[in-house]
């Protein structure tokens, strides 16, 4: 069964001046994709986020979105979209559940007072519903954007960094509830983030874009499988350990310590090996390859 695609972009430039944002930018994002949308500042991302929006136009290049020209379809196609760009911003002295119930009336959306309930209690909320925003932390204000951008029903959910200022708890609960969009409401999530673990948690597919160009895109399984991962393992004798495994490529860091390239389906076998033959194997850490990935690509 075919693939039905989400978002087309082909070629997308975008000038400032004299200055180039972004030049010929491609990739396309399928149904039910969380497409991670990674670069370093100044790749372009939030350039290119804002092409996607109509909030600004690309002096040249190609945007479908759901099948259709966004020039020419504008309307109709952002009555399908949801999105949070940067903060989401709310009337901090009214209560979460009445800036929910203001942002329904000012989009046109038709939702009744239980569906807002219900969706303050999706994003985990339920019990703060009638709270003033003021009093809200940074993670409950970025959860609470995003019920906002379920009040029209959007098929495709645009976040730009939204965990950035987040303490560990809340990309935790933010990271949740990406993945819940994904599996129980069956949504198309574009995820911009320079949390590279979380993207690697959380997308299937990706693409890195640096310099205003795309550089890879693809599954996110693939693209990391594609190298070997290097893998510290911290034993009771290291050169007991570089000996047993000699067929591999491995390196003694210091007398408990020793580093492998494997690939990931072979790390249990290795830490086999070593139990079998009376290595102590205290710890098994794997680099975080997508970080790895992330920067040999930009700096190519």
């Amino acid at each position: 069964m075919s693939e039905t695609t989400v978002i087309q972009v082909k070629d997308l430039n975008k000038k400032f001046g004299d200055f180039e944002a972004i030049k010929n930018v491609s990739f396309h994002v399928n149904e039910g994709d969380v497409f991670g949308f990674l670069g370093p500042n100044g790749a372009g991302k939030s350039t290119t986020i804002r092409c996607l929006l109509s909030l600004i136009q690309p002096n040249r290049g190609e945007i479908q979105l759901f099948g259709k020209h966004l020039h020419t379809n504008r309307k109709e196609i952002l009555s399908r979209i949801g999105c949070i760009i940067e903060k989401p911003d709310f009337y901090k002295y009214l209560s979460a559940q009445k800036n929910l119930e203001i942002f329904a009336r000012i989009s046109g959306a038709e939702v009744s007072a239980k569906e807002i309930e219900g969706m303050l209690e999706f994003v985990g909320l339920a019990d703060r519903a009638k709270h003033k925003v003021k009093g809200f932390s940074h993670g409950m204000k970025q959860r609470l954007g995003i019920a906002q951008t379920l009040l029209h029903k959007p098929d495709l959910i645009i976040l730009d960094e939204p965990t950035t200022g987040l303490d560990p708890q809340g990309i935790i609960e933010v990271r949740n509830l990406i993945l819940r969009l994904k599996n129980e409401q069956h949504k198309t999530i574009l995820l911009s983030s320079h949390q590279l673990s979380e993207i690697e948690m959380i997308a299937n597919r990706m693409v890195i874009i640096n310099k205003g160009h795309s550089i890879v895109e693809g599954s996110v399984s693939d693209l990391l499988n594609a190298e070997e991962l290097l893998v510290k393992f911290e034993v009771n004798d290291a050169d007991k350990a570089k000996t047993l495994l000699s067929a591999y490529t491995v390196k003694a860091i210091n007398t408990t310590t020793i580093e492998i390239l494997l690939n990931r389906n072979e790390i249990s076998s290795i830490n086999k090996k070593l139990v079998e033959a009376n290595v102590l194997v205290n710890a098994i850490e794997p680099k975080r390859k997508l970080e790895d990935f992330f920067i040999k690509t930009i700096q190519n």
